[in-house]
């Protein structure tokens, strides 16, 4: 038995689109009800809350209005999901409803979990729904997104979600059993049970798109999110909608990545995983070795360059003199003022230009290091 499975008191369940609808488009109520049962079962038989993130809406959209596959151009797409959002809730609470659970619907974009205020906002909504007992339902609001509509098919989601309400247990639902070592279609492949650290997938070919090709994620967003989730310190159960009983009740079923971290304040998550540059500042050798190395501030004396345009409190990248993103940080100043205060020490800028000019340009606190 997977103890941290079974331990798990708030669960994140995230369900692709092609476990809920046909490959032609349109809901399987069939499918949306047995996740329902196995939701409500556990959700019903112990303390156990349940926050599901469900794709879907595009997919679900597709039928109704006569599109035979998923669009390429992205005001179908968003009209797609207009028609399946509203689709897919009205099935859920129906659903839900046999067992007596009421949902409230979450929509969400990446921009949401990018502003530290929706981000808090996002954060109480949903706490508030499960301590009045309901369910939330969870998805990316694709009616008006742009570039997150394309991403992840809702995995990085889920992991920044799982996160937010300090979740005990990721569960990533898909067509796909679990991760394998090679082709799960062809012979010879295995599934891999555990995966304890980034080292146990050196060997693995991750692939992309699941069969049905209704969604837009696969294998490699689910384990990217995997590992987002991880590192937060929630460890995360990979398998397919099939297997969703057998993977609650803490059975050997999918993959199970265990814990890799510890988790982290919210805005480093935020900072590291859905925050979009505003722009960048290049740092010197010296600067680059102090913030890498000495997990120390950026100074004004370290900066040799800065692009783009931004605001006091907004994420900025923070680059070596090759041009490769090395951190990721809040920046204090607004990048007209930048260039007054390159090189320059912060004694120097005070006695110039002030007492408020005597400060860090990113605080070790507000910055995060990135993946070489």
């Amino acid at each position: 038995m997977r103890q941290g499975v079974a331990e798990a008191r708030r669960i994140v369940v995230k369900v692709g689109s092609s476990s809920l609808t046909t490959a032609e488009g349109g809901l399987d109520a069939d499918r949306v009800d047995a996740l329902v049962d196995v939701l409500a079962k556990v959700r019903g038989g112990s303390e156990k809350e349940i926050v599901l993130v469900s794709s879907g809406a595009i997919a679900a959209g597709l039928a109704p209005l006569g599109l035979h596959r998923r669009p390429k151009d992205l005001a179908r797409q968003q009209a797609a999901a207009s028609v399946g959002q509203g689709l897919l809730v009205a099935r859920y609470t129906a659903s839900f409803a046999r067992h007596g659970v009421r949902v409230g619907q979450v929509l969400l974009t990446s921009d949401d979990m990018a502003r530290r205020a929706h981000h808090r906002n996002a954060s109480r909504t949903l706490d508030q729904l499960l301590a009045m007992g309901a369910l939330p339902v969870v998805n990316e609001n694709d009616t008006v997104a742009t570039d997150e509509i394309r991403f992840g098919d809702n995995d990085r989601l889920a992991a920044l979600v799982a996160h937010l309400v300090h979740a005990d247990l990721l569960v990533l639902l898909s067509d796909v059993d679990g991760l394998y070592d090679g082709d799960p279609a062809k012979p010879g492949s295995s599934r891999i049970s555990e995966v304890r650290g980034p080292a146990d997938l050196a060997h693995v070919k991750i692939g992309s798109t699941g069969k049905a090709g209704v969604g837009t994620g696969g294998m490699v967003t689910k384990v990217e999110a995997a590992g987002i989730a991880a590192a937060a310190g929630i460890p995360v159960v990979l398998t397919s909608a099939v297997h969703a009983a057998d993977a609650l009740a803490a059975r050997d079923t999918g993959t199970y990545f265990h814990r890799t971290g510890r988790r982290s304040a919210d805005r480093l998550l935020w900072l590291q995983h859905a925050s979009t540059p505003q722009g960048a500042l290049t740092l010197d050798d010296g600067a680059v070795k102090a913030v890498v190395e000495g997990r120390k501030s950026l100074l004004p004396a370290g900066i040799a360059a800065v692009e783009g345009e931004f605001n006091a409190g907004d994420p900025v990248e923070l680059r070596d003199t090759t041009g490769r993103a090395v951190a990721r940080g809040l920046v204090n100043f607004d990048a007209k003022e930048i260039p007054q205060l390159i090189g320059r020490s912060t004694r120097e800028l005070a006695r110039e230009l002030g007492p408020a000019y005597e400060r860090e340009v990113v605080h070790r606190d507000d910055l995060v290091l990135l993946r070489a």
